[in-house]
C-alpha cells in the first residue's frame, strides 16, 4: 500500500495544467475565496489543525486492515444454480452473491474463473468495496487485486459521500479507479444541484486526490466553472495546485484577478504565491509562507507592484512573525512589518483591520529565563503610514533595550521583585537619549480567607543622559522616587436566590492607599509615558502615568466595592462594582498642565448573564464635578440558539465619540439567515462602518452574499461586495474576497451555517 502523505487543507486545485488555461463560462458566477485554502491562522491554531490530521480516523483504520485480511479471504458465491468446471470456471445464475473480505458482487449472473481468481457478471449487477456502491449493466474484477471495471454504472463513495453515474469505471487497483465520461456530486438524489462532468475522473483514495479531465462545473444546470483539468480533494485535506481564480473590483485599481498557487512543502511547511492582476494597477505578486516545527513556529507573507500605474512607482509590503526556543532557557522572536509608502493600506487592503494599521511596528526579542529572574534585549521601532487628515506623531525607536526581571514569593513571607531597563532612545526630529531605570519593590502579603492586606514599598531611580539636548537643557538629569503603597481588602459570603437560581452572593469591599511624594520632572525628556486610560485596573496602580519618564506624586485612596453573584458551578452569574479615588494632595506631575480635582470621576460596572441565553455589560465613568458622563459603555448580548444572535453596543466619550453598534445573525426563513452589522456615529450623522448580507444552507452547498463598507482613512470609505458559493466536498467560488472572515471578526457569536 502507497503511503499516504499528512495534509490538513482542502483546497480546488488545477496543478496539472498553466493558469492561462483556466476558463469561467459564467463570469458572474464568482471566482474563489476558500476557507480550506490557506486560511490566516496563528502558528498554534496551525499545530492544533496538523496534529489532528495527522491521526487516522478509526473508519479509515478498520478500512486498511480490512484490505490486509482481505488478501487471505476466502471466496463464498451463493446462487440458485450453477454449472462448469470447478478447477477451470463456474457458471452461476439467479441471485448470485460473490463475497471475499470486503467485496461484496450481486448479480443475475456470473461466472467466477478460479485460475485467474476473476469474477464476470451481468444483468443488475451490484458491487460493494470497503462501504462504496457501484451498480451496472456488467462487471469485471479480479478479486486478489481488485482490478476490474464496471458498465454503465451508478457510483456512491462512502468517504465522503460523492455519487454519479458514468459510461464505464474501471478500478487499477483497490485505491486507484478511473471514471470515463461521468459525473460527480456530493448531493443527495437524481438531480443533484451541482454536479462535476468531466470526460475522465481518476480517483486516488491513497492520495486522497480526484483529477477530472475537460470538466465543466454545473451548478443548476448552469455551467459555472470549465478547465481542461481539474484536481480536487476527496476529504479535508490539502495538496500543491492553483486555488481557484479570485475576481475583484475596487474604485482605486479597478477589476482584479488573483490566481493562487499552493504549495504543500511539508506537512509543517506551505508556500502560497498569488499572482493579481490589477487593471489600472499592473501585476501585483504576493507570497505568504508557514512553518512550525517543535521549537519554532512563524509566518511571513510579502507582496509587491513593480511600478504603480497610477503612482509611476514601485509598492510593496511585508510582514513576518517568527517564535523560537533556541535553548531551552533562551528565545527568540521578531515581528516586522514594513510599506512602501503611507497609502499603501488605503489602496490595497479590503478589510477595515488592515486600513486601520497606521503604526507598523519592527521589533526582535531575545530572552534568557534563569531560575527566578529573565534577561531580555530588545530593538525596535515603528514605521508611521501617515494619514493626512489625522496625523499622529511618530514613537521613540529602542535600539536597544536590556531588562532584566527578578521575583520571588513567600521568602521568610514576603515578596520581591526588582525590574532594571537600560534604554536608548532614538527619533529623527525630538531629543535622543539613553535611560537607566531600577525598580526595586518588596510587600508583605497577609492574606486570610475573609480577607487581605498587602503593604508595599517600592523605589524608581531614573539616570537620563541626552545627546542631543535642546538649548539651555541639561544633558543629564536623575530621579530617586519612593512610593508606599496598602492594598486591603475583605470578602463577605451569604446564600441568596436570583431569577428563581440558588447562588452565593459575595460584598467585598476594597481599600488602596499611595503615597508617592514630589518631584520636578518638568525638564525630563518623555520617550515613553502618556496618562493611563482611567477604568478599573488602572484605579488600583501606584501610577497614573504609563511608561518610566514620569512618576505622578499622590497621596490617595481608591475605595471600591464588588458584590458578584456565583452559582453553584462556580460560574459567575451576575458582577457590580462601584470604585472611586479621593487625592489628599494637589498633583503636581502633569503632562498637559491640567489641575486635578479633589476626587476622581465615579465608575460603574456590571456585567451578567441575565439567562442563559441573555447576558450584558456596563461601565460608567461620571464625573463628580459637573455630574456628567464622561465615558459610558453599555452591550447586550442575545443568543437564543447557534447562528441565532443579536449584539446592540451604546459607545460614548464626552466631546469625542457617541455610536450605536448594532449586529446579527438571524434565520428569516427555511434555509435562509441575515447578516449584518451597523456601527453608526451620531456626532456626526453617518455610518461609519457596516455590512449586510445573507446565507442560504443547503444540503449539499451553501451561498453567501456581503456587502460591506468601512474607512479608509478619517474622511474617505471605500464599498465592496463579495459572493461565494461552497459546493461541499468541492470548492468555495467567489468574487470579492471570503466574507466568511469579515463575518467573524464583525459580528460576536457567529458562526457560518454549515458549522454543526
Amino acid at each position: 500500500m502507497r503511503r499516504k502523505p499528512v495534509l490538513s487543507h482542502s483546497p480546488l486545485l488545477f496543478p496539472t495544467i498553466p493558469a492561462i488555461l483556466v476558463s469561467v463560462l459564467v463570469p458572474a458566477y464568482f471566482s474563489q475565496v476558500m476557507a480550506q485554502t490557506v486560511p490566516t491562522v496563528a502558528p498554534d491554531e496551525v499545530q492544533v489543525k496538523k496534529q489532528q490530521d495527522d491521526k487516522p480516523s478509526k473508519e479509515k483504520l478498520q478500512i486498511d486492515k480490512q484490505k490486509q485480511d482481505d488478501k487471505n479471504a476466502p471466496v463464498t458465491i451463493r446462487s440458485e444454480a450453477f454449472n462448469g468446471r470447478p478447477e477451470r470456471f463456474i457458471k452461476f445464475e439467479h441471485d448470485v452473491e460473490i463475497v471475499k473480505g470486503g467485496t461484496r458482487v450481486n448479480a443475475d449472473e456470473a461466472m467466477y474463473r478460479n485460475l485467474e481468481d476473476e469474477v464476470e457478471a451481468t444483468g443488475k449487477v451490484r458491487v460493494q468495496r470497503y462501504g462504496d456502491c457501484y451498480t451496472g449493466d456488467a462487471m469485471r474484477m479480479q478479486l486478489d487485486s481488485n482490478a476490474g471495471y464496471v458498465s454503465n454504472p451508478v457510483y456512491k463513495l462512502l468517504r465522503n459521500n460523492a455519487q454519479g453515474h458514468a459510461a464505464r469505471i474501471d478500478f487499477k487497483d483497490e485505491e486507484r479507479s478511473t471514471i470515463t465520461r461521468g459525473t460527480y456530486s456530493t448531493c443527495e438524489g437524481l438531480d443533484p444541484d451541482w454536479y462535476l462532468q468531466a470526460d475522465t475522473l481518476d480517483l486516488d483514495t491513497g492520495l486522497d486526490r480526484g483529477v477530472a479531465g475537460k470538466s465543466v462545473v454545473y451548478f443548476k444546470g448552469v455551467p459555472i466553472l470549465a478547465t481542461p483539468s481539474l484536481t480536487f480533494p476527496l476529504s479535508g485535506a490539502r495538496h500543491s495546485g492553483l486555488l481557484p481564480p479570485i475576481l475583484g473590483a475596487s474604485s482605486k485599481g479597478g477589476p482584479e484577478v488573483t490566481l493562487p498557487y499552493y504549495f504543500n512543502i511539508a506537512p509543517n511547511r506551505d508556500l502560497t504565491v498569488y499572482p493579481k492582476m490589477i487593471a489600472r494597477r499592473g501585476l501585483q505578486l504576493g507570497l505568504e509562507g508557514r512553518y512550525l516545527g517543535e521549537t519554532y513556529s512563524g509566518e511571513t507573507s510579502v507582496e509587491g507592484l513593480l511600478n504603480d500605474r497610477v503612482t509611476n512607482t514601485n509598492r510593496y509590503a511585508v510582514a513576518s512573525v517568527h517564535q523560537q526556543k533556541l535553548l531551552p532557557q533562551l528565545e527568540l522572536s521578531w515581528n516586522i512589518n514594513s510599506a512602501s509608502d503611507d497609502n499603501y493600506p488605503a489602496d490595497f487592503s479590503r478589510t477595515i483591520t488592515k486600513t486601520a494599521q497606521r503604526l507598523l511596528l519592527r521589533e526582535a526579542n531575545l530572552t534568557y529565563y534563569g531560575s527566578f529572574w529573565s534577561l531580555g534585549l530588545r530593538t525596535s521601532n515603528y514605521q508611521v503610514l501617515q494619514d493626512l487628515t489625522a496625523p499622529i506623531d511618530r514613537p521613540y525607536d529602542r535600539l536597544p533595550q536590556l531588562q532584566l526581571h527578578a521575583e520571588q514569593h513567600d521568602v521568610a513571607g514576603f515578596d520581591w521583585s526588582m525590574d532594571s531597563l537600560v534604554t536608548r532612545f532614538w527619533h529623527p526630529t525630538l531629543v535622543r537619549g539613553d535611560r537607566t531605570v531600577v525598580n526595586p519593590q518588596i510587600s508583605l502579603p497577609l492574606v486570610q480567607s475573609g480577607g487581605f492586606v498587602i503593604p508595599k514599598l517600592s523605589l524608581h531611580a531614573t539616570t537620563y543622559h541626552l545627546v542631543n539636548p535642546t538649548p539651555g537643557q541639561e544633558a543629564d538629569f536623575h530621579r530617586v522616587v519612593p512610593t508606599f503603597s496598602v492594598d486591603s481588602g475583605l470578602v463577605f459570603e451569604r446564600k441568596t436566590r436570583l431569577f428563581d437560581t440558588d447562588l452565593t452572593q459575595t460584598l467585598e469591599p476594597r481599600l488602596f492607599y499611595v503615597n508617592t511624594p514630589y518631584r520636578d520632572q518638568s525638564k525630563m525628556p518623555n520617550f515613553d509615558s502618556a496618562v493611563a486610560d482611567f477604568n478599573f485596573a488602572q484605579i488600583f496602580s501606584e501610577n497614573r502615568f504609563t511608561g518610566q519618564d514620569r512618576i505622578g506624586d499622590s497621596n490617595q485612596i481608591t475605595a471600591a466595592v464588588v458584590s458578584r453573584f456565583i452559582e453553584g458551578n462556580g460560574d459567575e452569574s451576575l458582577k457590580l462594582a462601584i470604585g472611586q479615588r479621593f487625592y489628599f494632595n494637589t498633583q503636581r506631575v502633569t503632562l498637559d498642565n491640567t489641575v486635578s480635582p479633589s476626587r476622581s470621576d465615579l465608575l460603574l460596572a456590571a456585567t451578567g448573564k441575565i439567562s442563559t441565553t441573555l447576558s450584558g455589560d456596563m461601565a460608567l465613568q461620571l464625573s463628580q464635578t459637573d455630574r456628567q458622563s464622561v465615558r459610558a459603555n453599555y452591550g447586550i448580548h442575545w443568543q437564543p440558539s447557534p447562528k441565532k444572535v443579536l449584539n446592540l453596543a451604546y459607545r460614548y466619550q464626552r466631546n469625542t465619540l457617541e455610536q450605536v453598534d448594532v449586529s446579527t445573525q438571524w434565520p428569516m426563513a427555511d434555509r435562509w439567515y441575515m447578516v449584518g452589522r451597523s456601527n453608526y456615529s451620531i456626532m456626526d450623522k453617518k455610518m461609519v462602518d457596516g455590512l449586510l448580507g445573507f446565507e442560504y444552507k443547503a444540503d449539499c452547498w451553501s451561498l453567501r452574499f456581503l456587502a460591506q463598507r468601512f474607512a479608509t482613512n478619517s474622511v474617505n470609505n471605500t464599498s465592496g461586495f463579495s459572493i461565494q458559493l461552497e459546493l461541499n466536498g468541492l470548492a468555495r467560488l467567489g468574487f470579492g474576497g471570503n466574507p466568511i472572515d469579515a463575518l467573524r471578526k464583525n459580528i460576536s457569536g457567529y458562526q457560518p451555517e454549515n458549522e454543526r
